[in-house]
């Protein structure tokens, strides 16, 4: 018996450079979600319902250190807040490899995990 598989043809030929921009152009209109991340911090349920006006929480991120720029939850930049007609905004400084961005990801939900364990441990 003969294990090797043949394909037909497809029809129409190969793609040109031309139909593959055209292709990428309908992309153009596809929503994402951006957030800029200035930082992150855990605290108990009591400790959430005891915020109120004048609470101060402190973050994970010193103020000189760059914010994350996530795209629908992955980082893909870092940069440094701006304000604009007292609108806030990012300037972009940095691109986050994609490696280095899932390795981020992946890292931060180890870590998450790891406290998980602890505040269930205790």
């Amino acid at each position: 018996m003969n294990d090797e598989i043949k394909l037909a043809p497809l029809e129409g030929g190969a793609h040109t450079a031309q139909s593959s921009s055209a292709d990428l152009q309908r992309l153009n209109d596809v929503g994402l979600e951006l957030t800029v991340e200035v930082g992150r911090t855990r605290m108990t349920l009591g400790q959430a319902l005891a915020l109120g006006p004048g609470s101060v929480i402190t973050l994970d991120r010193l103020a000189d250190q760059p914010v994350d720029l996530l795209v629908n939850g992955m980082p893909v930049a870092r940069g440094e807040v701006v304000v604009i007609d007292d609108v806030f905004g990012m300037r972009v400084t940095q691109i986050v490899a994609s490696l280095e961005a899932t390795a981020g990801q992946a890292q931060a939900q180890v870590e998450e995990a790891q406290r998980a364990a602890g505040e269930l441990a205790a």
